[in-house]
Order: structure tokens, then sequence, then C-alpha cells
């Protein structure tokens, strides 16, 4: 028998409920946005009663810091799969995945119509600009693939990403670029932008693509880690 306050015990039944709630939470928010969407609009969506809902999170906002994880989570595996050799690869990757995931997007914008007063929180967005990526940027700088100078890289990468994802938006409806041109040109820009323009050899390339890899490996592996500590299971998606 569950005692009153506390998860099932039975762990896939555990993360089974707690996704089908988040999948409800997500679709409330961008339908109505944050501030709208009650506990009861999402026990009602996702087929369980209110007070299911409390066995998994105490708050509403406890609820979109787990769903802002999976998201998360899900946007950095879907990078990790294209298997990304190169900086201008990874954030054009990343900018095709952030496309694909208006959730994140409204966090990277603050966005009031769907956050609401969520958005005078520092919700961490879909970026991974954090110090494992100073490591990261290290090892390249190393390899000779990025350039020591300018040195502001994270402000260099912000702008890039952020003016190619949202500037279209203030633009005529057929002069918009389509989603994976706007990610070809995050990728080139950021190329142009930061790495030295000179050719690496052999090894450094593969390097590079290590480095690329292992640093993507480590931030999904901690995302994981979170969004299972949300959920309160060992296994957050499988």
């Amino acid at each position: 028998m569950v005692r009153a306050g506390r998860p099932p015990q039975d762990p896939a039944r555990h993360r089974e409920r707690a996704h089908r709630i988040l999948d409800a939470v997500g679709e409330l928010v961008l339908r109505w946005g944050y501030d709208k969407t009650t506990i009861d609009d999402v026990a009602k969506r996702a087929g369980v009663a209110k007070g299911t809902i409390y066995l998994h999170w105490r708050t509403r906002d406890d609820i979109f810091a787990a769903l802002l994880r999976r998201e998360r989570l899900l946007m950095l595996a879907e990078v990790r799969e294209k298997a990304p050799a190169t900086l201008g690869e990874l954030f054009g990757e990343f900018a095709r995945a952030l496309l694909r995931r208006p959730l994140l997007q409204a966090v990277l914008s603050g966005d009031s119509e769907v956050l609401g007063k969520l958005t005078r929180r520092k919700w961490r967005g879909g970026l991974p600009l954090g110090g494992a990526f100073a490591a990261y940027l290290a090892e390249l700088v190393e390899h000779g693939a990025v350039r020591e100078d300018p040195g502001d890289h994270v402000v260099v990468v912000t702008s890039i990403v952020h003016g190619f994802l949202f500037l279209p938006d203030g633009m005529p409806e057929e002069a918009r670029p389509s989603g994976d041109r706007l990610a070809e040109l995050v990728a080139d820009t950021i190329e142009r932008a930061l790495t030295t323009g000179r050719p690496l050899s052999r090894d450094a390339r593969d390097a590079v693509a290590r480095a690329t890899l292992g640093f993507l490996d480590a931030m999904e592996e901690t995302a994981h880690d979170k969004l299972a500590a949300s959920l309160g299971a060992k296994e957050a998606v499988r």
C-alpha cells in the first residue's frame, strides 16, 4: 500500500505517471501560459487525481522545473545523436534542436506570454554555457581550433544564437529563413567569429571531435541526474 505523500513504490509506474503529468503541463502551458494553467487543469488533462500530482511535486514551480529539465535532457540527447565535431556544428545543432522546443525557446527569450510570473525567475535556458563550456573551449584553444581572443566567447556565442533564433520574428513571414537555414547560419557565423581559420591536422581534428562529444556526454549525464532528482526516481528518460 502506498503511504500518503509518497510516490508509488513501483519505479516504472512512478516514472510513467510523472511523464504523463509533465506532458500535460507542457501542452497546457504552451496553450494558455503558465499563469492560467492550474493544478486542476493538469490533473484533468493527465487523467489523474489532483492529489496524485502532489505525490510527485509540492508546487507548480517544482513541476515546471522538472518539465524544463526533461526538455533540456531531450534536447541534449538529440544534439548528441547528430555527433557534431566542431564548435560551429555543435551550436548549429543546438539551434536546430531549440527551434523544435518552444518551451526552451520561451525560457531563452523570456517570453512572458508563456512564462507569466516565472519571467522574474532566473531559469536556465537551453544553451550549456557554464563552467563545463569554459573547459571545453580551453581544449579547443589548445588544439588550435578556437582563438583565445576576443575572450568573450560566451557573449559572442549567445549573441549569435539569440540573433538568428529570435530576430526573424520581426521579419515578414515570406522573408524568414527556414529552421534548417537558421541552424546553418548559426554554425557558419560561429565558425567565422571564433575559429582560427587555419587548417588543422588530422590528429587535431580528431581531438576536437572527441572534446565536443565528451562535452555533450558530460552535459547529458548531468541533465539526466537533475531530471531523475526532480522525478524522485533513479531513471529519468529511458
